[in-house]
């Protein structure tokens, strides 16, 4: 089978691979009809993830169509199509028991941190990701889900990560009617968080950002106050200059390990890997909120340091929370909103990738040409 292969930083090329076998009897093959390319797979291509191996397959957001089961599986059919969450997990377990299923004690040898995730690398258990016409789903009772009839394709493969996970970033903000919400970061997440975010009750959404073509998606499908901090001495003191000089009520750091503004914290970070991610975005959330409110971290980073100011959230009195999104436990209200027409995750697409071009694909989400805001990937096989 056709597959994209990790070749080193800033190489990712299609290659064949061994189609995936069954290898235990609760898994599933899955023949990938679209995949999509996320903001955190350009964490493994920069090279910033440890033990991201050369071979390796991308790809954690993706849906497609049953092709093989194995002998356990009941919920699942050959010719089923199937949304795959990008948590992998057992479904039984400490943490699953509770619906934490990023959190899996049974899926990655390093599960003292993250669960299992589709083509993230070693760190998250190993598992080649959905960027290819096949892929080996494991717990094939407990992850996916069938695509409802009324749902479309490209709405589905968002329903996969991006969208889940900018839902959950508003929900782990604890709005409550009429706060003040910053979301820092225009990508994908970053705007179904605040949109998510009016849904939740916000009086008020603002987003910050430094591409003009994200910044104006967020003004036209998330209706958000935007500002570009590159046009700003201080983003902090205007962000406490447009909030009564208290600051926010929540803010939602939907940026990540790669997050620009600070060109010291980029390069000992993105460049020369001495820290786990670049923690500007959520020092400027920490800074920019008032005292006793909420701070959210749905963007990734890896398990290295990060020189975040974790004294002025304590003195300030702020909760933090953060988490790999538990998709699944999404779905239910999500499916909900977007049959209502409150959410349509398709309308963040901007490109289609045939897979034999996904090194194109990259390179353009990587330099954020062409307007790219979430471009998904097309295998010849579907």
């Amino acid at each position: 089978m056709k597959a994209m292969v990790y070749r080193g930083p800033y190489r990712v090329r299609v290659e064949e691979k061994p189609r995936p076998r069954l290898e235990h009897p609760n898994d599933a093959i899955v023949r990938v009809t679209l995949a999509a390319i996320c903001g955190s797979d350009l964490h493994l291509y920069h090279g910033l993830m440890p033990d991201t191996r050369v071979g390796h397959t991308f790809g954690h957001e993706f849906i497609g169509v049953v092709d093989e089961v194995g002998s356990s599986v009941q919920n699942l059919q050959v010719g089923d199509r199937v949304m795959v969450p990008f948590n992998i997990f057992c479904g039984s377990c400490f943490f699953c028991a509770r619906g934490l299923y990023s959190n899996c004690h049974n899926v990655n040898p390093n599960a003292t941190a993250v669960g299992g995730i589709y083509g993230y690398s070693h760190t998250t258990g190993g598992y080649d990701g959905g960027q290819a016409e096949f892929v080996r789903v494991p717990f094939a009772d407990v992850g996916p889900t069938k695509i409802p009839d009324w749902m479309s394709d490209e709405d589905a493969v968002l329903l996969t990560d991006a969208t889940p996970t900018g839902y959950f970033g508003a929900q782990l903000g604890d709005i409550v009617e009429g706060d003040v919400v910053i979301v820092f970061g225009a990508g994908p997440v970053g705007l179904v968080a605040a949109k998510s975010a009016w849904l939740m009750g916000a009086g008020r959404v603002i987003v910050v950002d430094h591409m003009d073509f994200r910044l104006e998606k967020a003004r036209t499908w998330a209706q958000a106050e935007t500002y570009n901090f590159t046009e700003y001495d201080d983003i902090v003191v205007h962000m406490k200059a447009i909030t009564d000089n208290l600051g926010a009520d929540v803010a939602i750091d939907a940026v990540g390990a790669e997050a620009d503004g600070n060109f010291l914290q980029h390069v000992t970070s993105a460049k020369l890997k001495l820290q786990g991610g670049s923690p500007v975005a959520l020092n400027w959330a920490i800074d920019s909120v008032r005292k006793g409110a909420n701070i959210s971290v749905i963007g990734a980073y890896g398990p290295l340091f990060s020189a975040v100011k974790f004294g002025d959230a304590m003195n300030k009195g702020l909760t933090l929370r953060m988490n790999q999104c538990p998709v699944k436990r999404q779905w239910p209200r999500l499916f909900e909103h977007v049959r209502n027409g409150y959410l349509r995750p398709s309308e963040l697409v901007t490109h289609r990738v045939p897979l034999d071009d996904i090194a194109e694909g990259y390179h353009v989400m990587s330099a954020k040409l062409d307007g790219c805001i979430k471009p998904l990937v097309v295998p010849s096989a579907a």
